[in-house]
């Protein structure tokens, strides 16, 4: 999500709770775009990031120190001269704008008193920091604008500061119901958008937030709506602005199972039962905890990259010559046709004439009358061995067909099998299982480089989960995991669990006497739903059964299994009751 002008107004408010009144007591540079300024306020000492980044712009306070360098940069001095011990009087946002502006008061080399503003500018390549007199002239910035880079505006030591107007946007915390309705709502645009691109500091997600409250579909265009859901939609957007006004902000994350997916300070009810919602203390822990989940994710996403090519290159191959097997196969069903019309050339053939190039028959296994077409340089007995000779070649290129298509269609199950396993890998350890799949069944080549010296390297283990009841549940990461969860690890009385027909993890819930509460069941149900390709439809189908019932035939692929009774349940792909071990 944006940092927008909504989650600023609650990160002013936490500023200002903790740092009214404090006073600077260092200032650093860690990155050209960056600085870490640490304030004695009135929660002790507090370290404050301000990030620039034009990929991404954020503010928080951290616990984490930064390297900095040896020689810090000339905004950094600038910054240490003047404001090195200053004391922030107040932290504002100006309306709904995507901008923080520290009011700084200081003694200069005279003694006397002076008042400095510090403005953070976070709006994505734009974003800049920018220190100014209390007259508002620039005296420098952390990024120069010069006009060759902007006409809107430069920002460069002894200009005039301002906000650039760029879009003629309105104040969302001061628009009317008139304005609402005569400014926005004749849009031609979908609702959702028609807010977002009119009102200053509104993400499209708060967009679409207002309009899921007011019952209505964001992508719906907002010229559509007649004139009481106008109405309606306004005071639904008005409710959430006095919750701005009043500063009454909830930080939360929005998760699906582990993978964060979005952040707000106001309770998102857009989101339905396969996310769950993690509220925090403040914006800084919920900012701090987003971006670390998201970071161990994209990196991990990054490192699975070559895999995910190899299985996709490999799945892709496999699909199209499974269709190319599958029209093979249909033209084999012809087969049947040629034996007969052997078989009625023998019959009936006997008293044909020289060069015709075909005849009638009375088909016996139908009783109905066939023309059988005749090659006319050849006697019916040529014919007959003709025909014959075509049914022979087809009743073989189906029997080999059948055995290919077999075989490809397990080469598929058990690529779209480790492409699900790639999806939920959470560790380097967890790909490194992968690849070690993909180079035993040769998608990968194998590379012989001798181990002395070889980093250590922590092993993979399944995922362990407690249930409400107290038992022990546990979800292999991927084929070879699922090998070893069901056929060394489990017990006979023990439950196994599987989505239906789909790739997924086996869970295994550990039992001593192979009794559970129904609850337990569910739990066990929705995380094999969760941990399979199925976890984004709404329900899955989960076979159960005991595991002393589940058997591996001969030959079989890691993680194939059979069974042949079971018990089966729907399950939601939800695990947010669930903690893990």
């Amino acid at each position: 999500m944006a940092f927008d002008g909504i989650t600023i107004a609650a990160m002013v408010k936490e500023l200002n709770s903790s740092l009214k009144g404090g006073r600077i007591n260092k200032i650093a540079q860690p990155e050209s775009d960056e600085l870490l300024i640490t304030v004695r306020g009135q929660d002790g000492q507090k370290r404050l990031l301000l990030s620039a980044s034009p990929s991404l712009p954020l503010l928080y306070f951290t616990s984490k120190n930064r390297i900095s360098p040896l020689t810090a940069p000339n905004f950094c001095m600038l910054l240490r001269k003047h404001i090195g011990s200053a004391r922030i009087t107040d932290i504002t946002q100006p309306g709904m704008e995507r901008v923080v502006q520290f009011h700084l008061e200081h003694l200069n080399e005279l003694g006397d008193v002076c008042h400095k503003i510090l403005i953070m500018e976070l709006m994505g390549k734009h974003s800049n920091l920018i220190f100014c007199d209390d007259k508002g002239m620039i005296l420098d910035s952390i990024k120069h604008v010069s006009s060759n880079m902007s006409s809107v505006r430069e920002v460069l030591p002894g200009r005039e500061y301002f906000i650039p107007k760029t879009q003629d946007k309105l104040d969302p915390l001061t628009i009317t119901e008139e304005e609402f309705i005569s400014d926005i709502c004749p849009k031609p645009l979908p609702a959702a958008k028609a807010i977002y691109s009119s009102l200053t500091g509104i993400s499209p997600v708060m967009a679409q937030e207002v309009c899921f409250r007011a019952s209505i579909d964001g992508n719906d265009s907002m010229q559509s709506l007649n004139e009481a859901a106008r109405t309606h939609l306004y005071h639904t957007f008005a409710r959430i602005m006095d919750q701005v006004k009043e500063g009454s902000f909830t930080p939360n994350i929005i998760f699906r199972g582990d993978e964060p997916v979005e952040y707000g300070v106001l309770d998102f009810q857009q989101y339905g039962p396969e996310y769950h919602n993690v509220s925090f203390d403040s914006v800084s822990q919920m900012l701090e905890t987003y971006y670390a989940s998201r970071d161990l994710i994209t990196r991990i996403r990054q490192k699975s990259a070559d895999l995910r090519r190899i299985v996709q290159t490999a799945l892709e191959r496999n699909r199209k010559k499974l269709m190319l097997q599958q029209k093979q196969m249909k033209d084999t069903e012809k087969k049947d046709k040629y034996k007969i019309y052997g078989e009625l050339i023998n019959t009936y053939g006997y008293g044909l004439e020289e060069g015709v190039k075909s005849f009638k028959a009375l088909n016996y296994y139908t009783n109905e009358e066939i023309t059988i077409p005749l090659d006319p340089q050849l006697t019916p007995q040529e014919n007959s061995k003709k025909y014959f000779d075509r049914y022979q070649k087809l009743k073989r290129t189906q029997e080999a067909l059948e055995e290919q298509i077999k075989e490809t269609t397990e080469e598929i199950q058990h690529l779209e099998s480790i492409s699900n396993a790639l999806d939920i890998a959470r560790e380097e350890s967890d790909l490194s299982q992968i690849k070690e799949e993909l180079t035993e069944f040769g998608y990968i080549k194998k590379h012989y480089t001798s181990k002395k010296g070889a980093k250590m390297q922590t092993k993979s283990k399944p995922f362990h989960y407690i249930s409400s009841d107290g038992y022990d549940i546990y979800v292999g990461k991927n084929n070879y995991q699922n090998d070893e969860l069901t056929f060394k690890f489990a017990s006979g009385n023990d439950w196994w669990f599987h989505a239906k027909k789909m790739p997924g993890s086996h869970v295994v819930v550990k039992t001593k006497d192979g009794t559970l509460p129904d609850r337990t069941f569910e739990e066990a149900g929705s995380l094999a739903a969760y941990y399979s390709q199925g976890r984004t439809a709404p329900k899955v189908e989960i076979d159960y059964l005991q595991k002393k019932n589940v058997k591996k035939p001969a030959g079989a692929k890691p993680g194939f299994v059979v069974y042949y009774t079971n018990y089966s349940l729907m399950a939601v792909p939800d695990i947010s009751s669930l903690s893990e071990a």
